[in-house]
């Protein structure tokens, strides 16, 4: 479901005379979009939940700070290991009659340790240390919680703020909790890349590979932390990207829902190894100058009873919503409660122990559509209209909690990043909580990767391309809010979809992409298209850039999980990283390309330049001219008509030189290019530009010219 926002033209200017003062109600937005104006009711309504917010939690929890702490301390949730070695375990279960730990440290013994309960439904119990001064709780043994219910039934739970699960498939799908107190945690020996953090949180320049730990091997097999760690961080690093996002890495029973059927919220993945190997690698990251991204899920959860938060008391109503309000049809899942004190307790405080514990850098919040209205986006169009913004079909509580969320990483992490995944355009979005908005500083550009796949899919020849429609998709984003734009994700990958390679090359990839194979036309138009497609979007889209892993080469195959429909296949649920360093391999070439481009950008810092100036959509010759951070950007796409001395306009006069060109024979081209070539300018208007060149242009090639004297 896809939208592109509408261009609205500005009001007429005020007349002069000084300033207003800034509003401080949460209508300062206004001031930037005064289209935006007829709504400042629903601004200042909104804003003013999240300061009721605010004061509840500072008059109830002594400030954001110690609230979002709910995973630690004398008062933590969860299990704590005091100084003397002393076990706290506190759980919340108002809709149960008793509780009691049970485990292998007490073999099973559902009478023993019983735990006392508070007025506010907080169950506690203290296990003292062992006669030789060690926890009574083994490291890594199996524990749960036994409650016994209002209506007299018995059962079991895993802890919900437990940090470590297990799933042994050859005896129950079901998770086992552990207790986990390594006697050997990991030392983080890497600071944050904090100049950089600043730099990409305030001006843009984001390049982020969008990662699997557990596709990250050419092995039909789960990839680990470790495998990561030594293969992959320094191929991302040699590919320039300066920032990795971390895909189902919070623990989900199937492998196959991408991470996105989340059971314990607390817990990494257990498949991929444990705990302490994440952090390593993160630690590892970051010594390299890398920002991790966590993909946080806290749109919806699993519905599993017996490793899950559904009906974890008894009742239908503790974390989530009661009834139908609480469960998304299209996803068979639960939706939390934003508006519960103890909910928002719970997802705050996981926000800031993937921070603490494992020095993530920031997050990209999925399903953030879902959570901002009641319809969860379900047979929702956007136009692009204001109305469709505001009223009934916005859940306040919902875009409260992003505000106190990021609010509260951007206070206690002033340089995190956060990242919504929003399909609608919501407006402010990415504007200062303070100023109306919601707070994240990017959101993605969901449009995009859209448009190329139904170009690939419906039009019949290149030569029916839209230049204009591709031009304003990618341009079209809203004034002082940082979009990430991307020409595919994992989205556009998984099963039921190609990569874009795949809808170029199809078959072709099979057995043409030899260097010792001829230069098919369906490879020569797949290679070339590819090229431009991605640095077109690259230079184009936004502030920020995305790649899912494997397809900075052209990966030939979509992702596919094991599941029963492919006989629990692994063919499919892996990247041939084996590829692009074959050197017999056309996969290097783009692969080659990628690198560059990403490793230009850290040069020329053309994304957090300001949007481009687009000076030539032409339709019949299929060429796209533009401007950006003093940069000269020309596009041919035409699938035949190569354009001698083609003439193109630019601002700033002088003499220009190739800084790239698609076209370079490392990058699968014909050389058609000399670099050394110079361009003299000449002082007249040309497309609304101050001076013209000429140029070359050869069929399907981009070339980005830079002044040079």
């Amino acid at each position: 479901m896809a939208t592109t926002l509408s261009t609205i033209p500005a009001k007429a200017a005020p007349p002069p005379g000084p300033p207003p003062p800034r509003p401080t109600d949460g209508t300062a937005v206004v001031l930037s979009d005064p289209w935006l104006e007829p709504f400042s009711p629903f601004f200042r309504a909104r804003y003013a939940k999240y300061l009721e917010w605010v004061k509840t939690i500072d008059e109830t929890e002594g400030g954001i700070d110690k609230f979002s702490q709910g995973w630690k301390g004398d008062n933590g949730l969860g299990f704590q290991v005091l100084k003397d070695n002393t076990i706290l375990y506190r759980e919340w279960a108002p809709g149960a009659d008793k509780a009691f730990l049970i485990g292998d440290f007490n073999d099973w013994n559902r009478a023993s340790y019983e735990m006392k309960k508070n007025p506010y439904g907080t169950f506690e119990v203290r296990i003292p240390p062992n006669a030789e001064g060690e926890a009574a709780i083994k490291h890594d043994s199996k524990i749960k919680l036994h409650l016994k219910l209002s209506n007299g039934e018995e059962v079991d739970r895993i802890p919900a703020w437990i940090t470590r699960v297990t799933q042994d498939l050859s005896v129950s799908p079901v998770y086992d909790g552990r207790f986990w107190n390594p006697p050997k945690k990991h030392v983080f020996k890497n600071p944050r890349p904090l100049k950089e953090m600043e730099r990409l949180q305030r001006t843009g320049g984001v390049k982020i590979y969008e990662a699997h730990i557990g596709i990250s091997t050419p092995e039909g097999r789960v990839g680990t932390y470790k495998e990561f760690e030594k293969n992959m961080l320094p191929r991302i690093k040699a590919l320039g990207y300066n920032t990795i996002q971390m895909m189902a890495i919070m623990e989900h029973p199937y492998y196959a829902s991408f991470g996105y059927q989340v059971t314990s919220f607390f817990a990494v993945s257990s498949r991929y190894g444990p705990p302490e190997d994440l952090k390593s690698l993160i630690d590892t990251a970051h010594g390299l100058g890398l920002t991790v991204l966590l993909d946080v899920v806290h749109s919806h959860a699993c519905k599993n009873v017996l490793d899950g938060l559904n009906q974890f008391d008894g009742t239908d109503h503790q974390y989530f919503h009661e009834g139908a309000k609480g469960r998304h049809e299209l996803w068979d899942s639960r939706l939390f409660n934003y508006g519960h004190h103890e909910v928002l307790r719970f997802l705050l405080s996981n926000l800031r122990f993937y921070m603490e514990e494992y020095m993530f850098d920031g997050f990209r919040f999925d399903g953030v559509t879902s959570m901002m209205y009641t319809h969860h986006g379900i047979g929702a169009g956007f136009s692009g209209g204001y109305h469709e913004y505001f009223g009934a079909n916005v859940d306040d509580e919902a875009v409260v909690y992003l505000m106190l969320a990021n609010s509260m990483i951007h206070a206690l992490y002033p340089t995190a990043i956060s990242i919504a995944e929003d399909v609608s355009g919501m407006p402010a979005l990415c504007v200062a909580v303070p100023d109306g908005g919601v707070g994240f500083d990017y959101r993605l550009s969901m449009a995009v990767p859209d448009m190329w796949i139904k170009l690939l899919k419906e039009s019949k020849s290149d030569s029916d391309w839209d230049i204009g429609n591709i031009v304003h998709t990618l341009v079209n984003r809203r004034h002082g809010e940082k979009s990430i734009a991307y020409a595919e994700s994992h989205d556009q990958a998984l099963v039921g979809d190609k990569t874009l390679a795949f809808w170029l090359m199809d078959r072709e990839m099979y057995t043409n992409m030899s260097d010792l194979s001829v230069m098919t036309p369906v490879i020569e138009r797949g290679l070339g298209l590819h090229k431009l497609i991605r640095l077109l979007v690259h230079t184009l889209g936004g502030e920020g850039y995305l790649n899912f892993e494997g397809n900075e080469f052209g990966h030939p195959e979509w992702l596919d999980f094991p599941r029963q429909g492919n006989n629990n296949s692994f063919h499919y649920a892996r990247r041939q990283f084996n590829l692009p360093d074959d050197p017999l391999l056309r996969y290097k070439y783009l692969n080659a390309f990628d690198a560059e481009m990403n490793n230009l950008e850290a040069k020329c810092h053309w994304l957090s330049a300001p949007q481009a100036y687009v000076s030539l959509k032409h339709e019949a010759d299929k060429v796209i001219v533009f401007e950006r951070a003093g940069l000269l950007f020309i596009f041919n796409l035409h699938p035949t008509e190569s354009f001698v001395d083609f003439r193109v306009g630019v601002d700033v006069p002088g003499t220009y030189g190739v800084l790239l060109s698609s076209d370079e024979k490392r990058f699968g081209g014909f050389d058609r290019i000399a670099l050394d070539t110079k361009h003299f300018t000449t002082p007249m208007e040309w497309n609304g530009r101050a001076n013209w060149l000429q140029v070359y242009i050869p069929t399907r090639t981009a070339v980005i010219l830079q002044k040079i004297d």
